[in-house]
């Protein structure tokens, strides 16, 4: 008899299910064509607009800005009505949003326009997070991993694509292009199957299906925001995030600026996204299996090491391809990082709040993304471009430090491992 090659968790579950398939492609589809608009289309238009550096930071970070605020409210929403009805909202909004940049006309109005494109990211984030920690329950961080290949797929596809269209194609024409591939989503969304029993009877239900009382909505957000808010893991996954994704999205955002400001065209931008996010692919798998070993928050601080040393080392190349290294590592160190944080949520918080603590968790990484773009836009306004990415790549370092440290209050080195955190049962 012909086996079953598919991956499969230590608990038997078999990774490519029907359900774990159709999220990670409709993930893949609407993030290869939201990175399309954004990197590296979003800060030549807004530049292209007459955007200063300063602004041009806050239009690349609004977007996020919007996560920031409305994640855990929409995790709550899933929690409580379900995974699907939300990623078809959340599809709505990736499909729509791309055909009214066509109206644009001025940096204010493209600053409008992201901020509500980002209801789509805010949707998404903490829901098909959600949805795939709820598909088996052992060696999440592993199972984090491979979902994570399909998602930072667009990460690669999209700048790529981008920066080729840009060629020959006005901005204008590839938001167009944007929404056209977003509705794509469509189909494998509608046909997933529900992971929360019982979604629209305002109960709650845990990993075995066992449901308790009615919960009014109010007190459901209150005890869920509490579940998330007394978990220790959730306030130290969220800090690791927010660190690396204020240096990752500062990246995002002006090295396309960098590159055309010494010479190179926007296709070699667009390449060094791509190169950053395929490492980040493929190592994503093996980020999980040593978190899983090591133990999470080892991992993570690990990982903020290698992204400060690329930082620094990133001005002193040229855009060639020299700029292959520093880009390897920020993916390295994003693949150390990230399913290393979700499974450590995921551990400690109560399956019946999982979303939306994974939302807390999204808040304060959105503020990273906020932050990123912005800080490093005001300091190239006041330094350069080499200064601006080494004093950035320093202060991560010195805050992997302080972490590290601060942690072995907890437990001492070498002892930092994923028993170290117990799961929080709000109920009790």
């Amino acid at each position: 008899m012909r086996k079953n090659l598919a991956p499969r968790s230590a608990d038997g579950y078999t990774i490519l299910s029907r359900g774990f398939v159709l999220i990670t492609s409709a993930d893949f589809l609407v993030r290869s064509a939201y990175q399309m608009g954004k990197s590296p289309l979003l800060p030549i238009y807004a530049a292209a607009l007459g955007a200063g550096d300063i602004f041009l930071g806050f239009i690349v970070s609004v977007s996020t800005l919007t996560g920031m605020v409305l994640k855990p409210t929409f995790g709550v929403l899933s929690d409580r009505s379900g995974r699907r009805l939300w990623l078809i909202i959340g599809t709505a909004f990736f499909v729509g949003m791309p055909f009214v940049y066509r109206f644009v006309s001025s940096p204010e109005q493209l600053f409008a326009v992201r901020m509500i494109h980002g209801l789509a990211t805010a949707i998404y984030g903490p829901v098909t997070l959600a949805y795939v920690t709820e598909l088996s329950t052992k060696q999440r961080a592993e199972r984090i991993g491979w979902f994570s290949i399909a998602r930072n797929a667009g990460y690669v596809v999209g700048p790529a694509v981008a920066g080729w269209m840009l060629l020959t194609i006005e901005p204008v024409s590839v938001f167009t292009i944007v929404g056209l591939l977003s509705g794509l989503a469509f189909l494998p969304v509608i046909f997933l199957p529900e992971t929360v029993d019982n979604p629209n009877n305002n109960t709650k239900s845990d990993h075995l299906g066992q449901k308790s009382d009615r919960l009014t909505f109010k007190k459901q957000v209150t005890m869920a925001l509490s579940a998330g808010a007394i978990a220790p893991a959730v306030w130290i996954a969220g800090i690791l995030d927010a660190n690396i994704f204020i240096t990752v999205y500062a990246v995002k955002a002006f090295v396309p600026l960098l590159a055309l400001s010494s010479g190179a065209n926007v296709a070699v931008a667009g390449a060094f996204l791509a190169i950053q996010e395929a490492v980040h692919i493929a190592t994503n798998p093996i980020g999980g299996k040593l978190s899983d070993r090591f133990g999470f928050v080892n991992m993570a601080i690990s990982g903020m090491v290698v992204l400060g040393g690329a930082l620094v080392l990133l001005p002193h190349l040229a855009m060639d391809i020299a700029m292959i290294l520093p880009a390897a590592l920020i993916g390295f160190a994003q693949a150390l990082v990230f399913p290393s944080t979700m499974a450590l949520v995921s551990k400690q918080v109560d399956a019946s709040h999982l979303a939306t603590s994974i939302g807390l968790v999204g808040s304060m990484k959105n503020a990273g993304k906020v932050l990123g773009p912005v800080i490093a836009g005001l300091m190239i306004h006041w330094l350069d471009y080499t200064y601006t990415f080494i004093v950035m790549g320093s202060m991560l370092l010195i805050g992997a430090a302080i972490i590290w440290y601060l942690l072995q209050k907890r437990a001492p080195i070498g002892r930092i491992t994923n028993s170290n955190f117990k799961t929080y049962d709000p109920t009790e």
